[in-house]
């Protein structure tokens, strides 16, 4: 069972910058990143597949990035003009595979969540 550990969130104010890590205790084909803010379900934020392909949620298209480096094991998700709206926690997850619809159902493992919080 594939463990994974997040770090980098913290409290920002509006327009800021945060790099999330994601680090697998082995290789997973699909790495994602997803977030729930208190009340809310679990939604997709962006995923990664070992051939690059890429999916990232409409509300944070041409801010957040995700990558990866499969040397390290790791995952990121690169934010930026954070806005007060993505205050969440953060979970890393892995999968065999990357759905299109980033289902959390998809995804068999998660982190513990690292905590971001945008301020205005």
């Amino acid at each position: 069972q594939v463990q994974l550990a997040e770090s980098g969130g913290g409290s920002v104010q509006a327009g800021g910058s945060l790099r999330l890590s994601c680090v697998a205790s082995i290789y997973e084909p699909c790495l994602g990143w997803f977030r729930q803010a208190p009340g809310k379900e679990r939604e997709g934020v962006a995923t990664i597949y070992v051939d690059g392909t890429t999916y990232h949620a409409d509300s944070v298209k041409g801010r957040f990035t995700i990558s990866r480096d499969d040397a390290k094991n790791t995952a990121y998700l690169q934010m930026n003009s954070l806005k007060p709206e993505d205050t969440a926690m953060y979970y890393c997850a892995a999968a065999g595979f990357c759905p299109a619809t980033m289902t959390p159902r998809a995804f068999g493992a998660w982190g513990q969540g690292t905590q971001v919080t945008v301020s205005s």
